[in-house]
């Protein structure tokens, strides 16, 4: 892909659009533009959001799984040492935010950071690379980090909502998750208010989780894009710069979703907040 063979503005859109495809008539195609992946509808899927997220969650299982089979009494090799310091951050991140007891919070935890990680630092690589490669495949587009699209975040989010429910009514019953949603924080007699605050307090949740994490992305991919569209010569002036300071968001923003994910989880715990 080459900044000559497009305007900046076709440039832009062409970078910024998803591989979109749907079964219709029983075959599988795939939209050309955004105007025709619009139209698809409802069960139009995003097929390189889903193909890199689950390629990254595979590599993600199968090394901390060959490390786990590999772990050897005495002095641990690298990639063990890498594996418990995570591990060992990880522990120390749940215990630190999470106040109730739990067999699940921990491994969701470290499975929330490292996939979200591994999806974030996609945006390292090269904005041209991968949509060069998609074109000669016949593909025409193919957006490489999940994260920068708000089908994946938004999926992510609505998961921890419902683990957010499902502990919510566990812990403290129906009839406790439905006083808390209507009797606090003004009692019984105002109940509309309370149902509307306590409502829009549990709908926030899922919410700034997605696009907290889908605004950061895409503004970070956003500026890689711009500068690929300077001359050559401006470019690693500003995309090196740009890339190191992008691995701190890339993994701020993995620690965030975790550590707010981990808070939520604690709250639903206790019985007031």
């Amino acid at each position: 892909m080459t900044t000559e063979a497009l305007t900046s503005t076709e440039y832009i859109r062409h970078h910024l659009q998803n591989l979109t495809c749907s079964l219709q008539g029983g075959h599988f195609h795939c939209a050309h533009d955004a105007a025709e992946a619009k139209v698809m509808g409802f069960w139009a899927l995003n097929v390189d959001t889903l193909g890199v997220s689950l390629v990254l969650g595979v590599l993600f299982l199968f090394f901390f799984r060959q490390v786990a089979k590999s772990v050897a009494q005495g002095v641990p090799s690298g990639a063990q040492n890498f594996i418990e310091w995570i591990v060992e951050f990880i522990d120390n991140s749940v215990r630190g935010s999470f106040t109730g007891r739990s067999t699940l919070v921990a491994p969701l935890a470290l499975t929330i950071f490292i996939w979200i990680f591994m999806m974030n630092l996609m945006d390292l690589i090269p904005v041209d690379y991968i949509p060069f490669v998609a074109e000669h495949l016949g593909l025409g587009h193919f957006k490489v980090v999940p994260s920068t699209d708000p089908n994946a975040t938004i999926g992510m989010a609505i998961g921890v909502f419902f683990l957010v429910l499902f502990y919510s009514i566990k812990i403290k019953g129906v009839g406790g998750f439905v006083g808390e949603l209507t009797l606090q924080p003004f009692g019984k007699f105002g109940l509309p208010v309370n149902l509307f605050l306590e409502g829009v307090n549990l709908i926030a949740k899922p919410v700034s989780l997605s696009l907290r994490l889908f605004g950061n992305m895409y503004a970070g991919e956003m500026i890689f894009i711009l500068i690929a569209l300077l001359p050559f010569y401006v470019q690693w002036t500003l995309s090196l710069p740009w890339a190191i300071f992008h691995i701190l968001i890339v993994t701020l923003q993995a620690f965030i979703f975790m550590t707010l994910t981990i808070v939520y989880l604690d709250m639903a715990h206790q019985e007031h907040h």
